[in-house]
């Protein structure tokens, strides 16, 4: 980090003009992220919109891609030598900050941020023992997506229940043939297990983690119920089992063919995720759609997340600087608009307000009505981050497609992922 020295010796001996020629320096920070060109472009124009209203100030940008990103911040973290401003993954707060002291506390900077543009919920899913360690970015959730072409095809209403769900299957297998599905869960990360959570929620009104105990809340009764809807969902042919798509190789879901091809009748996933839709081919589209539901239960179980935060690192030499930066980037309108959607819709209520008065937002978009869906449905147990521990979810992911491969029993399966995954439970919390 450099000071503005010069500059003040400068003022001291009015020479102000002559700053430039005797080697002025600014103040440096430093900003990481991750994202593809898109993203970085967007970033990158917006921080020199910032750099241009504060001449005295040199932003260092650190951008990459997904891979790596945890990895070289988790040896910043551990060495002090972090960035001054962070993209941080919702996730990684119970990893970095059990106690709420592994990020800045933002709070002190409330006379800088505007924090007042930002849901009460979204702030105090990063807040860690009262400090708040990060500004929710956007808000995202697991929505439920149709392609409604395939779903006419089958002569099918869209599924209001888990029942009308199940008896979806077999009308797509025998109207359609044995490659159409009505629905797809990705493969390689939680949305097995969030959405069979969605199920627990609405039936018993219990979370699946106990953060005080640190120990699962289910009782067998209750596993075999979980993991017996998965054998639902597969047997029924609602869904591709995790052995179909493993036939596939290591391809992402969005990239199979069945489903490029327009076979697959919908996805259920995060709001904020274009890559599903963007995929298809024309006239192949998705639209959202209900989201299935125990007639009568109080909560939906729906996964709802901060998509991304962005946090101040403790070791910062200038955390009122990164605190305008920030507010510049989620509240200024010359930062919202150079931003875009790149992130997600933005959870800044003025964001919004700045991207829908300039054309960027409407209603029609599709990641606009996913939100709403998350947002009308979100309910008072709050998600667990411990879903998307890396270790946990490889056991989980394991487990069900050894199931899949008839290497486990339903009931070994009921069995051995909680044994197994409490063990994890214990480590990491």
């Amino acid at each position: 980090m450099k000071n503005v020295r010069i500059k003040a010796m400068c003022c001291v001996l009015g020479l102000g003009m002559l700053c430039p020629a005797i080697g002025y320096s600014a103040t440096e920070l430093r900003m990481s992220w991750w994202g593809g060109n898109q993203r970085h472009q967007a970033t990158t124009e917006a921080i020199k919109a910032f750099e241009a209203q504060n001449p005295d100030v040199k932003i260092n940008t650190e951008p990459s891609g997904w891979d790596g990103y945890l990895s070289r911040l988790s040896t910043q973290l551990a060495g002090n030598t972090e960035p001054d401003v962070m993209q941080i993954n919702w996730n990684w707060l119970v990893m970095f900050s059990k106690k709420g002291d592994g990020f800045y506390d933002i709070n002190r900077q409330a006379a800088v941020i505007d924090l007042s543009q930002f849901s009460r919920q979204g702030k105090q899913l990063v807040t860690m023992n009262g400090k708040l360690n990060g500004v929710p970015v956007a808000m995202t959730g697991r929505s439920m997506y149709y392609n409604p072409e395939l779903w006419k095809k089958a002569g099918v209403a869209y599924p209001q229940t888990w029942e009308q769900m199940i008896a979806a299957g077999p009308a797509f297998k025998n109207k359609l043939g044995e490659d159409y599905y009505p629905f797809i869960l990705a493969n390689h990360d939680t949305t097995i297990m969030t959405f069979l959570n969605s199920y627990m929620v609405q039936k018993y009104n219990i979370p699946m983690i106990d953060p005080q105990k640190k120990t699962f809340t289910y009782s067998r009764e209750q596993w075999l119920d979980y993991f017996g809807l998965y054998k639902k969902l597969v047997d029924n042919h609602v869904i591709p089992s995790m052995k179909y798509l493993s036939s596939f190789g290591k391809a992402n879901a969005w990239e199979i063919k069945p489903w490029l091809d327009g076979k697959i009748g919908g996805v259920h996933t995060w709001s904020t995720d274009g890559t599903f839709a963007g995929s298809l081919r024309a006239p192949a589209h998705l639209e959202v759609g209900p989201y299935p539901m125990i007639p009568g239960a109080t909560d939906a179980g729906i996964f709802f997340k901060p998509s991304m935060m962005f946090s101040v690192g403790k070791n910062s030499r200038h955390p009122e600087l990164a605190a305008k930066l920030i507010n510049f980037l989620l509240n200024d309108p010359q930062g919202v608009k150079a931003m875009g959607l790149q992130r997600g819709v933005p959870l800044s209520a003025e964001a919004v307000k700045v991207l829908q008065q300039d054309g960027v937002l409407d209603s029609s978009q599709i990641q606009v009505q996913g939100l709403a869906q998350v947002e009308k449905l979100a309910g008072n147990i709050e998600p667990s981050p411990w879903f998307e521990n890396p270790q946990l979810l490889a056991y989980f992911l394991d487990a069900v497609q050894r199931y899949d491969y008839g290497q486990l029993t339903l009931e070994q399966l009921a069995d051995e992922f909680p044994q197994r995954g409490q063990r994890v439970l214990k480590k990491i919390m």
